[in-house]
């Protein structure tokens, strides 16, 4: 795995989930990559943890950035990848706290990267196929298969699974572009980043965007997503798709 590399974690009232023990695996075998962790406005014991974690680690392998009010996983999100560009890192990602793929997988993404340069971005897929581990529940699995449909329609772009919570990303002025201003939604923002690059790739998005089906991914607890906002995700996906669907 390349040296150059921040993988940003949004957490938000994360402490009695956090594996902090995976999380120093990766960073034992995985070169210089580095960890930034956005605290997205805790009222738990999520900060102390990170921290803790930060001052465990060799120096600059662990950042914090803490939020001072919560803003929703997307702008966490963005505000991280903001921040890890900052650095002048080459490439940068995002992962959920849950670690319901395993940071290894990033390893997948970055081959995907470096067999097609002319790529900007490397989605993690789940897909359930022989000899790989991709275990979610049934509701989960055929709701969020609706959903990625949909949002496959609205925006014009076939995209198997928008919602996987692991992606990696070239620093490139389209990057940069697509994080210049917030997100609609504060749940559903993938899709709009995804919109965001595919709006600026034109014809050439099936070699701008590529989608990696996991080796691995299982489903971990509870979701975070309220009924309320899985029911608003089709009117936010209207809005996304009236601002960014590709002409």
């Amino acid at each position: 795995m390349t040296t150059d590399m921040v993988v940003v974690i949004p957490a938000w009232n994360e402490a009695e989930r956090l594996d902090t023990a995976a999380f120093r695996g990766f960073l034992a075998v995985a070169g210089g990559a580095r960890l930034l962790f956005v605290d997205d406005g805790s009222t738990d014991g999520t900060r102390a943890v990170l921290e803790q974690l930060r001052n465990d680690a060799a120096p600059g392998r662990v950042e914090v950035l803490a939020l001072t009010a919560n803003g929703g996983k997307g702008e966490a999100v963005r505000a991280g990848l903001l921040h890890a560009l900052r650095s002048g890192t080459a490439l940068v990602g995002f992962a959920d706290a849950d670690l319901s793929a395993p940071l290894g997988e990033l390893c997948g993404l970055q081959a995907e990267l470096d067999r097609h340069p002319e790529a900007w971005a490397a989605l993690g897929s789940r897909v359930k196929l022989l000899g790989r581990h991709v275990e979610r529940s049934a509701s989960r699995h055929y709701l969020g298969r609706v959903f990625a449909t949909a949002a496959s329609i609205a925006l014009d772009l076939p995209v198997y699974d928008t919602q996987c919570g692991l992606k990696l990303f070239r620093d490139t002025p389209a990057l940069r572009l697509a994080l210049d201003r917030p997100f609609l939604s504060r749940w559903i923002f993938d899709v709009e980043l995804i919109a965001r690059l595919a709006a600026q790739a034109g014809p050439e998005v099936g070699n701008r965007i590529r989608e990696v089906p996991l080796e691995q991914w299982e489903e971990r607890g509870s979701s975070r997503v309220s009924p309320a906002a899985f029911l608003r995700a089709p009117i936010e996906l209207w809005r996304v798709s009236r601002m960014h669907r590709r002409r």
